[in-house]
């Protein structure tokens, strides 16, 4: 298993380093784990004037797997667009071709009371939101800032989806819902939006394909409404790059927080990109507090889903529930009478627990 390691910034580094110990833990046992370090975020900007170095982008194409940890600092604000951080994210993510975001959004029985919502609302809770990646309004064309013929100026972005593109996405979404409940919600704005109307004209076709899976389809402001009201009624979420983006951070504070929400994004053959869903957090970077635990349930989806070990997927995925069981919390989920820990001593935890 060769795996690109990219920390990226602010807390990308602490975290990443608590993944690599469950790594390296799994190395010992005789896994065939081969780890090799790179720039992205900022860090790449720093090292070599680029946030997606040339040699970053070989070093990811040439592995089985990439660990992303996050990017992005207060520092780089003042970059142009090109050269600010979140730049070699998106780029890297174009560059590998990896389409399909799965970000799981589960409550552990522990972390109920970690919920801001009614512990009978989310108990029990356990959604999939698959994102599409690498289209729509973040990548179509023309972009931009432009000076009308008034004199006054105006931003703008075009979205659009391609047949092939809408397709692609739908099908991985039923054949993920054939290995959970059959049940698929196809999110949208196609009440608005051209580009949503064709979306759910292309998802009800393929739909047809997967007689099996129950499909329904729901406008994304009535999406962002039911996860905060009945979130069990979802089982898979299918939705675009922006209305994936924002309701995948919604459900996840569901979850108590969204340092527990990993995330894979995959490309057609199922390699992937692995990564915490949440950001490089600046504020507290260096701090030794912030939560590994997502970052350390990626490694269990690229286990699952790149490398087909699902018996080392779910080893990982006990060792977390276990020391969650046993009431050890980093700052983001802590609760009265919980043993409150920081985050290198939450990766120790969890590679005993193994």
């Amino acid at each position: 298993m060769k795996i690109a390691v990219l920390p990226g910034d602010g807390i990308g580094t602490e975290i990443v380093a608590q993944a690599v110990k469950v790594l390296e833990a799994l190395r010992k046992d005789g896994e065939k784990i081969e780890l090799e370090y790179a720039h992205i975020g900022g860090a790449g900007y720093d090292a070599a004037g680029d946030p997606l170095p040339e040699a970053t982008l070989k070093l990811s194409k040439e592995s089985d797997a990439v660990l992303l940890g996050a990017v992005g600092g207060y520092q780089y604000d003042t970059l142009a667009r090109p050269l600010r951080p979140e730049q070699g994210l998106l780029r890297i993510r174009k560059g590998l071709g990896l389409f399909a975001n799965l970000r799981p959004a589960r409550v552990y029985p522990e972390l109920v009371n970690a919920s801001t919502l009614r512990a009978e609302v989310v108990s029990g809770l356990d959604i999939l939101i698959l994102r599409e990646l690498t289209g729509d309004i973040y990548f179509g064309q023309p972009r931009g800032i432009r000076t009308l013929d008034s004199g006054e100026r105006q931003g703008f972005d075009t979205m659009h989806y391609s047949e092939s593109e809408v397709r692609r996405i739908a099908h991985v979404g039923y054949q993920i819902a054939l290995k959970r409940n059959k049940k698929l919600c196809s999110v949208d704005k196609a009440n608005v939006l051209d580009t949503s109307m064709f979306w759910r004209e292309i998802v009800t076709e393929v739909a047809k394909e997967y007689p099996q899976v129950e499909t329904s389809h729901m406008y994304v402001d009535n999406a962002a409404m039911q996860l905060v009201r009945f979130p069990k009624q979802f089982d898979v979420i299918l939705t675009g790059n922006i209305f994936g983006d924002i309701l995948s951070d919604e459900a996840s504070m569901l979850t108590g927080s969204i340092g527990m929400l990993p995330s894979a994004s995959l490309d057609s053959n199922n390699k992937g990109l692995y990564e915490p869903s949440h950001g490089s957090a600046p504020d507290i970077a260096g701090k030794d507090i912030a939560n590994p635990l997502a970052t350390i349930l990626s490694v269990a989806m690229m286990m699952q889903y790149t490398f087909g070990r699902a018996d080392v997927s779910q080893r990982i995925e006990t060792a977390v529930h276990k020391v969650l069981h046993q009431g050890l919390r980093t700052g983001d989920i802590f609760e009265a009478g919980m043993q409150k820990i920081g985050c290198s001593a939450m990766g120790d935890a969890v590679v005993k627990a193994l």
